[in-house]
C-alpha cells in the first residue's frame, strides 16, 4: 500500500518550493497586479492621468522603439551604469578586502566610510555638476557617490566572515601573509562579496535615475522628467516599468554568474 505524499507547507520556517512552484507563485502574482490593473482603468474608476491603460502603454512603448528613442535611451543608461558600477565595484572590493584583512586599512578606511555614507547623495546633484559639468562623468560620479561607500563596508563584513580558523590553519602551515589573503580569504569571501555587488546594483540603478533626471539630455531618467512636463503619463509609466525589467534581467545575470563562479558555495538561493 503506497503512502501518500503530504502536502508541501510553505508556511514553516526554512521550507523552500521547488523551482517550478516558486516561479508558478511568482507568475501568479504578477498576473493578478496586471489584471487589478486592468479592471481598474477600464472601469474608469481611475483618470487615464493618473493611470492609464495597460495597453496604451504597451502602444506607447512600441511606438517609441519603432522610432528609436526607447533604444536610444536604454543604450546610453546602460552605458553609464555599466562603467559607473564597474569602477565602483573594483575600488570596493580592493579597499574593502584590505580592511577587512589589516587593521591599518581598517581604522584608515572604516571611520571615513561610516561618515560619508549618511551624507544624502540628492545633496551631491548640484556639487557634481559645478565640479564636472553635465556630461557622462557627472553621471558616473553620482552613481558612484551612491554605491561605493555601501560597498565596501559589505566587502568588509564579508572579509570578517571568513572563520578564523581558516586564518589560523594557514599560518599552522607556514604560508605567508600574500598566500593566505588569495587562496584562503579571497575564496571564502567571495561569494558574500558577489552578493554584495548584487545588492548595490539595484542601488547602482536608482542612482542612475536621479543623475539622469537633472540635467541630461539622454536616458531613461531624462525620458521621464521630459514625459512629466508634457503630462505623458503612459511613457512615464512604460520607463519605470523598463526600469524594473532592465533590473530584474541584471539581477538574474548576477545570480547565474554567482552558481557558476562559485560552484564550491553550497549556500542556497
Amino acid at each position: 500500500m503506497s503512502s501518500r505524499r503530504k502536502p508541501l507547507n510553505l508556511m514553516v520556517i526554512g521550507r523552500l518550493p521547488s523551482r517550478k512552484l516558486f516561479v508558478g507563485i511568482a507568475v501568479a502574482l504578477f498576473v493578478v497586479l496586471f489584471l487589478a490593473w486592468g479592471l481598474a482603468t477600464r472601469s474608469g474608476a481611475i483618470p487615464p492621468i493618473f493611470l492609464p491603460k495597460l495597453t496604451d502603454v504597451w502602444l506607447k512603448m512600441v511606438s517609441l522603439a519603432q522610432d528609436g528613442t526607447l533604444w536610444s535611451d536604454i543604450k546610453s543608461s546602460l552605458y553609464r551604469i555599466s562603467i559607473a558600477f564597474v569602477i565602483s565595484s573594483v575600488m570596493s572590493i580592493v579597499i574593502g578586502v584590505l580592511a577587512g584583512c589589516y587593521g591599518f586599512f581598517k581604522a584608515l578606511t572604516e571611520p571615513l566610510v561610516d561618515f560619508i555614507r549618511y551624507m544624502p547623495v540628492v545633496a551631491f546633484v548640484p556639487l557634481t555638476i559645478l565640479w564636472t559639468g553635465t556630461d557622462d562623468v557627472q553621471k558616473f560620479l553620482i552613481i558612484w557617490i551612491g554605491t561605493f561607500f555601501q560597498q565596501v563596508l559589505m566587502v568588509i563584513d564579508a572579509v570578517k566572515r571568513v572563520p578564523g580558523d581558516f586564518v589560523g590553519l594557514g599560518r599552522t602551515l607556514g604560508m605567508p601573509d600574500r598566500k593566505i589573503l588569495f587562496r584562503i580569504v579571497l575564496p571564502g569571501a567571495l561569494p558574500g562579496i558577489w552578493d554584495a555587488l548584487r545588492i548595490s546594483l539595484g542601488w547602482a540603478w536608482t542612482w542612475l535615475v536621479l543623475a539622469e533626471l537633472v540635467a541630461s539630455t539622454s536616458g531613461l531618467g531624462y525620458r521621464i522628467v521630459v514625459s512629466q512636463r508634457f503630462f505623458q503619463t503612459d511613457t512615464i509609466i512604460g520607463y519605470i516599468l523598463l526600469l524594473g525589467i532592465l533590473g530584474l534581467i541584471s539581477d538574474q545575470i548576477m545570480r547565474a554568474l554567482e552558481r557558476v563562479l562559485f560552484r564550491y558555495n553550497k549556500r542556497r538561493a
